[in-house]
């Protein structure tokens, strides 16, 4: 006889938009955002949080959502990719990833964004060392990083100058 998954209710906010579902206490969180709410901008890589790929913003802190449950942050405030874009207008930082050729096949670009976000929240003006020390954990495969570091340093330009 096989026993049935008891469901569990979450609430959580995503790009501003509150989601109250019933999941599976083992769900993914990166499982909700792209299969349970449809947001398949925050990509899954490796599942084993090496490549940071899925790289979300929980509650102000970067975090690899492939390695939390969405029961874990019931109740947060979750930032994706998709939350970057206001009003139709795409934001600093995806400007400066596309002016500066900071992505190629694009699959790493959601979480090196996410991750460079963080950064720029907390330190404005960032050097080489602190980029590279941000993005750290997160992998690409296509470049060589330096059009991502011209990237976050042209986008955290913009947003001191703005």
């Amino acid at each position: 006889m096989s026993e049935s998954i008891q469901l569990v209710p979450v609430s959580i906010t995503v790009n501003g938009k509150l989601y109250q579902q019933e999941i599976e206490p083992r769900l993914l969180l990166v499982e909700f955002i792209r299969e349970t709410i449809g947001l398949t901008g925050t990509h899954i890589g490796c599942d084993t949080s090496y490549c940071g790929a899925c790289t979300i913003i929980v509650d102000g802190d970067p975090v690899k959502s492939c390695t939390l449950l969405a029961v874990q942050v019931d109740g947060s405030e979750v930032l994706t990719v998709e939350g970057l874009e206001q009003d139709g207008e795409l934001h600093p930082l995806q400007q400066a990833f596309s002016q500066n050729h900071g992505l190629q096949c694009g699959y790493c670009t959601p979480g090196m964004l996410m991750s460079s976000l963080a950064l720029l929240a907390e330190n404005p003006d960032p050097d080489i060392k602190d980029i590279r020390k941000r993005l750290a954990g997160n992998v690409c495969r296509c470049t060589g990083y330096q059009n991502i570091i011209k990237s976050v340093q042209a986008a955290a330009k913009n947003l001191r100058e703005d």
